[in-house]
């Protein structure tokens, strides 16, 4: 089977012919249909996520799949199901971490890993989901989606009419867009440093875009960054509002400081909040179900997020593209549906 590899830092994967190891307890074969690419793996490519000792290294944590096979002890799934991947902890046991083989030598790799034809997973992070679900919904919901859904309902106290501005607009921050306008936010701005990512976010449901900070001059209740850039969040502390939360979704470069202007402002208004989010605390089994019937009452689409697709073979165009700037989200085709 085929898989993109990382074989060395601040390199391009190489597709590779892989085999999986014998199924353990509580391990999953799954063939994988689509996977999304973020963020944070450029980090990987990078070796900056702790993953550089680790190598070869297989890729990618959010995905849509159809199980082949279950090892022993699994329950929560069967033979032929549909199923989200992800990266949060779900039902089911927690398997040890998978083995492939490459080259006639074993390595191991992630707990769910998705740039592969076939990923060996545990059951924990694989969902079951309707065989009707679109197979780039179930990807999304495996993080950039679960992500903005989960922080705004389980974590943003976010209140009818309250003013939110979001950094960044890529996937998770386009994604973000309809959470907050779902859940009933006032006005809703973004910045982005790509002009022609305004087309996007008003599509989600953005009222305001810019991709120039110094023109924005309102303060926020709710500021969500996605980017990790800490000169952004230390400028994005002095717009808050006297009730403002400032949340970081996207994570920044391992080393770098976050400074405060005047961090006497902390005290103002109501008392200022900032915090960080993993994952926007959702638990994929009790709120994937959930998440979906928003898409079948037509509260959401995906139809304008998803901006670019690329097969598994030019999986390193796709983050080329990524880098760009220019993207929403990007999906990467791996396997037919059948």
């Amino acid at each position: 089977m085929k898989a993109a590899v990382l074989e060395t830092i601040n390199a391009p994967l190489v597709i590779r012919d892989i085999e999986p190891a014998e199924l353990r307890l509580g391990q999953v074969l799954v063939k994988v249909l689509t996977s999304g690419i973020c963020g944070a793996q450029l980090q990987e490519l990078d070796g900056r996520k702790g993953n550089s000792k680790f190598l070869p290294h297989l890729m990618g944590h959010e995905g849509c799949g159809i199980v082949q096979k279950v090892g022993a002890g699994v329950s929560s799934v069967k033979e032929g199901d549909k199923v989200v991947m992800h990266w949060r902890q779900g039902i089911g046991i927690d398997a040890e971490f998978p083995s492939y083989v490459i080259d006639g030598k074993s390595f191991y790799s992630g707990k769910v890993n998705t740039l592969t034809e076939y990923a060996i997973v545990a059951e924990n992070r694989i969902t079951r989901v309707p065989s009707d679900t679109n197979s780039e919904l179930a990807a999304l919901l495996g993080c950039s989606l679960s992500t903005a859904l989960g922080y705004i309902e389980n974590q943003s106290n976010l209140k009818f009419g309250e003013s939110v501005l979001i950094l960044g607009c890529g996937g998770v921050g386009l994604n973000l867009i309809s959470a907050a306008r779902i859940r009933g936010a006032g006005i809703i701005a973004t910045l982005d440093l790509s002009p022609e990512k305004s087309t996007l976010a008003i599509l989600q449901g953005a009222n305001l875009f810019y991709y120039v900070r110094s023109e924005i001059k309102e303060k926020f209740d709710l500021i969500i960054d996605t980017t990790g850039d800490t000169d952004l969040l230390s400028w994005a502390f002095s717009q808050l509002s006297s009730r403002g939360r400032l949340v970081l979704v996207g994570q920044p470069i391992p080393g770098k400081e976050l400074k405060l202007p005047n961090a006497i402002n902390m005290f103002n208004g109501d008392g200022l909040l900032l915090t960080a989010t993993q994952g926007g605390s959702t638990h994929p089994t009790k709120d994937i179900p959930r998440y979906i019937e928003l898409f079948h009452q037509r509260k959401m689409s995906i139809e304008s997020l998803i901006t670019h697709r690329f097969p598994l073979e030019s999986i390193n165009e796709a983050f080329d593209c990524l880098k760009s700037g220019i993207a929403g989200r990007i999906m990467i085709q791996i396997g037919e549906e059948r």
